[in-house]
């Protein structure tokens, strides 16, 4: 990739007009809802660790393997708390948000230095090649992939570790990093690399003390939780663009919303409002559903469910499989003023 900033063209992306002053509610930012949101993630997160270390030698075979299963499903979710404190709008005051991004970065074995390197372009250019790498479509989901991060997964762990160790070493390499961490940009790849190095040597110093004192449940319950039981957040996660548009200039044309229960949504950081998040990236997760439901007359129609919403995707696939040249076209409602 050779292009400039000043090759790039904006892209005037369709956005609901909303009251300015109903946006600019939207767009506070609140340190209680912060703490609701952080803490009661990281403290289910403490629970059902706690609870699987309790269960050891204590509870039957299974029950460990359960409340182990349990605790994953729920530590997968970390990268979605990750993703909001990269975009660092939890929080009103800014160093909590500093403070809990380093934190969930560890935990969860992503570099935000990387990740918002990507993640700016993936917003500014959603989709479009070649400025959006980070999401490239025709996207393929896989049930071999569904297994792997549904139960255990060494591939992740195995990639993880290659990918940090190779940062760690100091090495850019790729179409996508040699363009977001160019060799002039100094500062930007030291730090890069310098998060690499704490991931692993933390992880590293975590593994051999648990392993001296005989806490091997602590790595199981921290380093390698990113590791299993991801099965709920991947059918999540994977629902926000797949077998969509690519090249629009419209979020409701390549980005997916759902609507799902309180649980699932408190897990997945309020991420099923995807539109929404795109469409407005200053509104804190947990303003999202006042977000959907004020511009909710300008969606396309929402599913409710994730079987619904994997029942729409796998129509997609299917027919994309027959058809590779073929996106799903959401309906669209009709403007306002057409109606009026």
């Amino acid at each position: 990739m050779s292009a400039t900033d000043q090759d790039k063209q904006r892209v005037n992306w369709h956005r609901t007009p909303l009251p300015r002053e109903v946006l600019a509610a939207l767009n506070q930012r609140s340190d209680l809802l912060g703490w609701l949101q952080t803490l009661g993630h990281l403290g289910l997160l403490a629970l059902t660790g706690g609870l699987a270390w309790y269960a050891l030698g204590r509870a039957p075979w299974w029950v460990l393997l359960l409340l182990v299963f349990v605790h994953g499903t729920c530590y997968a979710f970390l990268i979605n708390a990750f993703h909001e404190f990269v975009h660092q709008s939890v929080f009103k005051t800014r160093a909590l948000n500093d403070i809990f991004l380093n934190v969930v970065s560890f935990l969860g074995w992503a570099n935000p230095v990387a990740f918002w390197a990507s993640h700016q372009e993936h917003h500014k250019f959603t989709l479009h090649q070649p400025y959006d790498l980070e999401v490239v479509l025709p996207q393929e989901v896989k049930l071999a992939s569904f297994l792997k991060s549904s139960f255990v997964n060494p591939w992740d762990f195995w990639h993880r570790l290659k990918l940090m160790g190779r940062h760690a070493l100091g090495r850019v390499e790729g179409t996508w990093e040699s363009y977001l961490f160019p060799p002039e940009a100094v500062a930007a790849r030291r730090a890069l690399f310098t998060w690499a190095r704490v991931i692993l040597l933390g992880h590293a110093a975590i593994v051999v003390v648990s392993l001296a004192l005989g806490w091997w449940m602590v790595p199981i319950v921290v380093t390698l939780a990113p590791f299993y039981g991801g099965c709920l957040q991947f059918l999540c996660n994977n629902t926000q663009h797949v077998g969509l548009q690519d090249a629009v200039s419209d979020y409701r044309l390549c980005t997916r919303s759902f609507l799902t229960n309180p649980i699932v949504q408190f897990l997945y950081w309020h991420m099923n409002y995807h539109i929404e998040h795109h469409m407005y990236a200053a509104v804190p997760c947990y303003h999202l559903g006042k977000l959907h439901r004020a511009i909710a007359h300008d969606l396309p129609p929402t599913p409710v469910g994730l079987w619904a919403t994997w029942r729409e995707i796998l129509a997609i696939l299917k027919r994309q499989h027959a058809d590779p040249t073929y996106a799903y076209v959401a309906p669209l409602p009709a403007p306002r003023a057409a109606l009026d």
